[in-house]
């Protein structure tokens, strides 16, 4: 992985921490202030309950690309220790699709008049679901090239000891 590659991502992920960080100071912010409308049509306070869930959850994962994009550095992904990380971008894919699925159950009482807008929110869900289980084959792959990777190493040992 080139340098140029490892300091684009890194720069994104620091911009996608920071983003995340100002959207939860803003939504606790706004829960502490109580600024809710006047007309109650919207139910603010759990939609800013989740949304700073949903933040938690983009959190974890970009901590753990940052990791195994050391890891990738260092040439040490390809070891058990990366399983940690892999794990932990599922469990923040799987833990922003369950957020997702909670601000569609808030909003759907809202969407009587357009059922549609629900169906559509579900899918998306289902969508970010699909993203964890690509990224769980993903995992299998990885187990594969460790156990390569411990193999060839094996067999280099029995050469060297050969020769």
């Amino acid at each position: 992985m080139g340098k140029l590659t490892v300091g684009a991502l890194r720069a994104v992920l620091v911009m996608m921490l920071a983003g995340t960080v100002f959207v939860q100071a803003g939504m606790v912010w706004a829960l502490v202030s109580g600024n809710d409308p006047e007309d109650g049509s919207l139910p603010l306070t759990p939609l800013r309950v989740i949304t700073i869930l949903g933040m938690v959850s983009v959190q974890v994962a970009v901590v753990c690309v940052w990791r195994l994009v050391s890891m990738v550095r260092r040439g040490t992904v390809f070891s058990h220790a990366a399983f940690r990380y892999v794990d932990g971008v599922i469990g923040a894919i799987v833990a922003a699709s369950l957020v997702w699925f909670a601000v569609t159950a808030v909003n759907a009482p809202g969407q009587r008049d357009d059922p549609g807008v629900t169906v559509i929110m579900g899918g998306i869900g289902l969508a970010i679901l699909g993203v964890a289980l690509i990224v769980l084959v993903l995992r299998m792959l990885l187990a594969q090239a460790v156990a390569r990777d411990g193999e060839a190493a094996q067999m280099q040992a029995e050469l060297d000891e050969v020769i």
